[in-house]
């Protein structure tokens, strides 16, 4: 250790490297087994460390559970406001949200696998979460600014729900990809084909955008 560095400093920043292993492991393990099937133990090898770091940073299975959704999410919105919405045509930023949305679908399906433990629970544990709402109520706020001003340029119709519309833009995304092995063999396609997938993004797109024209 560089004896310029303070013992203190090295310690706070080795915990919060064993926080973000323990909660990566976490997401990992929620993702894949849900909140019953989960394993603390199986968390604590895959983060290298042991059960009472887990129990000693969250508390609990359960409190563990909700920082795992907490930083689902957060992940999520991050990534939201990387896109710069506010900075694009109002359709054009509606389209860059519907490409990113299924994309991020797509390429982290553990998103989707922990939305679907948490509804199971009828949403115990975000009941319980302090930041949950601060940290998505943004999205809609920029969503709704977009719809304003594309009402006042004419290119967006008036009346549109920016929170119904972003519900419509992730469950045409979220219904189809949760779904696809049932879709595949109940219509007799493979919905995850690469033909397949770029016809469902395009057709979601021209929904969305066209239902948004005057």
């Amino acid at each position: 250790m560089d004896a310029r560095t303070p013992p203190k400093r090295v310690a706070i920043r080795d915990a919060e490297a064993t926080r973000r292993r323990i909660l990566q492991a976490a997401r990992s393990e929620f993702a894949r087994f849900g909140l019953g099937g989960a394993r603390i133990e199986r968390i604590a090898k895959a983060a290298r460390t042991n059960k009472r770091m887990l129990y000693y940073y969250f508390g609990n299975k359960e409190g563990l559970f909700l920082a795992a959704l907490e930083a689902t999410y957060d992940d999520i919105r991050a990534a939201e406001r990387k896109l710069h919405l506010e900075a694009l045509e109002p359709l054009a930023a509606i389209e860059r949200l519907v490409r990113f949305t299924w994309a991020y679908f797509v390429e982290h399906p553990e998103f989707m696998m922990m939305l679907n433990s948490e509804n199971l629970h009828k949403a115990r544990h975000l009941k319980k979460s302090k930041q949950i709402h601060a940290m998505n109520s943004p999205l809609i706020a920029t969503v709704g600014e977009i719809l304003k001003r594309g009402q006042k340029e004419g290119t967006v119709r008036p009346g549109v729900d920016p929170l119904q519309l972003y519900i419509s833009i992730a469950a045409l995304a979220y219904f189809y990809l949760s779904n696809a092995f049932t879709l595949s063999v109940t219509f007799g396609r493979d919905v995850l084909s690469k033909p397949e997938m770029k016809r469902r993004i395009e057709h979601i797109v021209e929904l969305v955008v066209t239902g948004l024209r005057p």
